[in-house]
């Protein structure tokens, strides 16, 4: 089943044009991988599936709603972890779980224990965010879009600027996340998108070059390894 339909989407910024006739489905649980070099057109896919900049053509359905009419009942099942990490940084990890729980009135004291398990927080509870780790507020950040317990999580390059333990950590946790609620990641670690993702797409200047597993991109591209795919489909494409 598909948790998000998207179907002939554009988008265009005056003269430039973010995304171009753009068609593809994510399925409901599954870990999806959003791959492209800047100006490719993820951060503008995102933004308009969470409702934050408005598409110029095209239908999108999320969870079966249309995001042309049912925008504030999607909203309530979609949430983002930014790059910039969203929490309070004078505030510490408890009181911002907390914090989030109150404004969403979704979690119950069960529900954030177990959050706190899952990113392994006991640890730094008491301390406020300003001081933590990189690694850590990373944690937290994602942690606290959880706490809306949203069908659809995107994640924004959210090991970006961690040292490469701090980065296994986190792989570690997302991979906990995995069937448990629909993620869409965007990154530009290569390692980091075929290490955790089911399936991934490939976009370039807008256009989809490529959606599948990492097995079958490979293929497709008659590549011995995905850095060689991913290279080779953008290349081909800008000629």
């Amino acid at each position: 089943m598909n948790i998000v339909s998207i179907s002939n989407v554009s988008k265009n910024y005056k003269t430039i044009t973010a995304l171009k006739n753009l068609d593809l489905d994510i399925k409901q649980g599954e870990l999806f991988g959003l791959l492209g070099i800047n100006g490719a057109g993820k951060t503008t896919l995102i933004k308009i599936l969470c409702g934050l900049c408005k598409k110029n053509d095209g239908k999108v359905f999320i969870d079966g709603l249309d995001l042309d009419k049912d925008i504030d009942k999607i909203k309530e099942i979609v949430d983002i972890s930014p790059q910039e990490t969203s929490i309070a940084l004078n505030l510490t990890v408890k009181e911002n779980l907390e914090f989030f729980a109150n404004v969403y009135n979704k979690s119950t004291k069960q529900d954030i224990d177990d959050i706190i398990n899952i990113f392994s927080l006991t640890q730094v509870l008491d301390q406020r965010a300003k001081t933590l780790s990189g690694g850590f507020k990373r944690r937290l950040s994602i942690a606290v879009a959880l706490i809306s317990k949203p069908k659809l999580l995107f994640l924004d390059e959210p090991t970006l600027g961690l040292d490469v333990f701090a980065r296994r950590e986190l792989w570690n946790i997302i991979n906990k996340l995995k069937g448990k609620i629909t993620i869409v990641l965007t990154s530009h670690y290569l390692e980091e998108i075929e290490s955790l993702c089911d399936r991934v797409a490939i976009l370039s200047k807008g256009k989809l070059l490529a959606v599948g597993e990492i097995e079958q991109i490979k293929q497709s591209a008659k590549a011995q390894t995905f850095e060689n795919a991913f290279i080779s489909l953008v290349e081909s494409a800008n000629e």
